[in-house]
């Protein structure tokens, strides 16, 4: 059996989790939370066994409460609505994130088109259009890239999801720049580290594999992501949340099994898995790994306190 490393957890997951727990220990039960944390069903079902309360919008959240963003950011018409209930804002949004927003305001103000390549009613592709909407128009693959639309083809620059595939992202790029050819890019890769790196390691490890099996939420797309690139590579891929539904007809007549997980999901539940396959006699282990992660985000700057502080992990600047 193979295990893909890096794996679970990325630095924005860590902080958006973190954030969440530290609220509900420094002010107690109920913290509401704007959409889920991070998109994985079992991070969100721990939290709210702990006093969490996940909502939509934050028109359910009562006035003057305790709000947290989640990992995949808000527009700036959401905030604007927390304002006008006077909710206590905690900003859990990945700073990788918040570096694409930032890029999505300063190219508007250019006067620039901005072509988001990302994925249509996600949280993150939301957010990140809400911050220019005049400006933003969303690109979900190459195969609509001849209907967009711009108002000067030599003002026309392409910014993405953080979560995306590279090679997805590479290729959509690629027809953008066939339609125009004075397409600008942004001035660093937007998809994330933690998403590259991971593609990267499945790309290492699945072609020795018979199968991968990717744990991962259904609305996670960097878990999505990770599946179709184990296919690419040539192995039989699956997705699952927990081990318990694993198939074990996906694993006949499999010699190797490989196995990883999304940005969103923590290791125990890799464990958990690890366990299920060495009951179905898979129980030699050889982690596949390709870079070693060290980057940490410091917690929003509403829960930094000195006296909470745990393992540092509120003590690293964001980049």
């Amino acid at each position: 059996m193979l295990v893909a490393a890096p794996r679970g957890y990325c630095a924005g997951v860590d902080r958006a989790v973190v954030a969440v727990e530290r609220a509900l220990e420094l002010y107690g039960p109920p913290v509401y939370v704007r959409k889920e944390i991070v998109h994985n069903r079992h991070v969100v079902t721990t939290l709210a066994a702990r006093g969490a309360v996940f909502v939509d919008e934050v028109d359910d959240v009562p006035p003057g409460a305790r709000v947290v963003f989640s990992a995949h950011g808000v527009s700036p018409a959401v905030r604007a609505q927390a304002a006008a209930r006077d909710l206590r804002t905690i900003d859990a949004t990945c700073p990788l994130v918040t570096k694409v927003h930032k890029e999505a305001v300063r190219f508007a103000d250019q006067g620039l088109d901005i072509l988001l390549i990302g994925h249509p009613g996600h949280e993150e592709v939301e957010g990140t259009q809400g911050e220019a909407p005049d400006h933003v128009q969303v690109v979900p693959s190459p195969d609509v890239v001849d209907q967009v639309r711009v108002r000067d083809p030599d003002k026309v620059i392409w910014i993405s999801q953080t979560t995306l595939s590279v090679d997805e992202t590479t290729e959509t790029v690629r027809r953008l720049r066939e339609r125009f050819p004075n397409l600008a890019d942004p001035p660093s890769d937007d998809i994330c580290y933690a998403t590259q790196n991971r593609q990267v390691a499945v790309k290492a490890m699945a072609p020795r594999c018979d199968v991968v099996v990717v744990v991962g939420s259904a609305n996670s797309s960097n878990s999505v992501r990770l599946v179709e690139v184990a296919r690419e590579a040539g192995a039989r891929a699956y997705r699952v949340d927990t081990a318990a539904e694993v198939d074990p007809a996906w694993l006949d007549g499999a010699t190797t099994v490989g196995v990883t997980s999304g940005a969103s999901v923590p290791d125990v539940l890799v464990s958990e898995l690890l366990e299920v396959l060495a009951g179905h006699g898979y129980t030699a282990v050889e982690e596949v790994r390709t870079t070693t992660e060290s980057l940490r985000f410091a917690l929003p700057h509403e829960l930094r306190d000195s006296r909470l502080s745990d393992s540092g992990r509120d003590t690293c600047p964001e980049p």
